[in-house]
């Protein structure tokens, strides 16, 4: 049976309880997952690539790691010719190409130039990170928290610039850049003061965002941490240090999926957070045994923040970035495998009929209700989302892993030989 016949098979079953399958890939279409290009090299970077610090580990060697910008943006190319819809990348300061040495906190839009043009070509926007780590300024574990002065003014620098960089592409490439702010700082064992290195934070970030940026160009997150490898004990930028400060000063905030005790769920504080910043940035991630950032699958976690955004609308207001880096498997497939997986949860979220279950809610059917959700489990979600894939013109099924594994060999195999 056709890819046709089974899509107007399943859109008949999702009529039956309410859902108009046609509207749901309407909406699909509009879902932009930002790509991090970190997952191509390990988050190596180009600029000064060498030993990773700052709670930063990737672990495995499996070959044929992006080395030069040319085969990352190649990679890049090969990972989005299968994924249906349009998406972005997500680009780390240590990824610019200055055309002589400089250090991050000298780097300007011109040293962004090379990507900005593969966008414009491949018609896709960028967002931005400032790179607080795997730097000689941070060899301490602090940066925008350091008692040091010249150490703090390093880092706001950098920090200045990367949002100047940030409006450079939105700019040019017609649509928002989200620039996400995530320091390491912290403490490996018991601090005596908690309080001095949130002061000198919050007087850090004052300085960076002293300057207002127009939200057509550019949006501000911040991104928090439980703790990280050698800063078990403290980390500066706690989730309620950078909560009070985005409703403060009216900044996103970034909601890691991997950033959290093992008991809390992303998908709850959603909705809480929602009520209270302009802009939500998520980083779907898998934590295993904590922030081990695995390749995201379709498990119950991605399922319930994908409903969260989606039953709510507040997938208006948000922002959705992968932020893994796994090199024990194939890269090619950790990105495909990854964005899919999102893609995925999203579309099964789309394929609810949710003012129905919101109206029964309301009215106390709990009995309707608990019949619906059950039955949504076993619904053919897979049938459209194969079907959306179709008709963006991407391979479905087996296919996408035959094409991954031709990738392999004629392109990755050859590199670094």
């Amino acid at each position: 049976m056709s890819i046709e016949n089974e899509y107007l098979l399943a859109k008949e079953e999702y009529r039956k309880i309410g859902v108009d399958t046609d509207k749901a890939l309407e909406e699909m279409q509009k879902v932009s997952i930002s790509l991090q290009c970190w997952q191509g090299d390990d988050v190596r970077g180009f600029m000064n690539p060498g030993d990773l610090s700052g709670g930063i580990q990737a672990t495995g060697n499996y070959p044929g790691k992006a080395s030069t910008p040319e085969e990352l943006r190649e990679d890049l190319e090969e990972v989005m010719s299968l994924l249906p819809g349009r998406h972005k990348v997500n680009l780390h300061a240590i990824y610019a190409e200055p055309t002589e040495k400089k250090d991050i906190d000298e780097l300007e839009p011109e040293d962004f130039k090379k990507w900005v043009s593969w966008a414009k070509k491949n018609k896709i926007g960028l967002d931005f990170n400032p790179t607080c780590f795997s730097h000689p300024m941070a060899k301490t574990g602090f940066t925008l928290s350091s008692p040091d002065k010249e150490i703090r003014d390093f880092w706001i620098r950098h920090c200045q610039k990367s949002r100047k960089i940030s409006q450079y592409f939105g700019k040019e490439l017609g649509e928002p850049c989200v620039t996400n702010f995530w320091i390491p700082d912290g403490f490996k064992d018991i601090p005596y003061d908690r309080l001095s290195p949130r002061e000198r934070l919050e007087d850090s970030l004052d300085q960076i965002f002293k300057e207002k940026s127009d939200s057509r160009y550019e949006i501000d997150a911040l991104e928090s941490k439980l703790f990280g490898i050698g800063v078990e004990s403290y980390t500066t930028g706690s989730n309620e240090f950078y909560l009070g400060y985005a409703v403060k000063n009216q900044l996103a905030l970034c909601l890691d999926s991997g950033h959290f005790h093992p008991t809390e769920y992303v998908s709850d504080k959603i909705s809480a957070v929602s009520l209270f910043v302009p802009h939500i940035l998520l980083h779907v991630s898998r934590p295993v045994r904590w922030d081990s950032d695995h390749v995201v699958i379709f498990d119950d976690e991605l399922n319930e923040i994908a409903r969260s955004l989606v039953r709510n609308n507040i997938i208006e207001k948000t922002s959705i970035g992968l932020d893994f880096f796994d090199a024990s498997i194939n890269r090619i497939a950790a990105w495909v495998i990854g964005t899919r997986s999102t893609l995925k949860a999203l579309l099964k979220a789309y394929l609810e009929p949710t003012m129905k279950l919101k109206k029964i809610e309301e009215e106390g059917n709990y009995t309707d209700r608990m019949f619906i959700t059950e039955r949504m489990k076993t619904m053919p979600f897979g049938i459209v989302f194969d079907y959306f894939c179709h008709k963006n013109g991407i391979l479905v099924g087996m296919d996408v892993l035959d094409e991954i594994h031709r990738y392999e060999k004629e392109i990755l195999a050859k590199r670094g030989k």
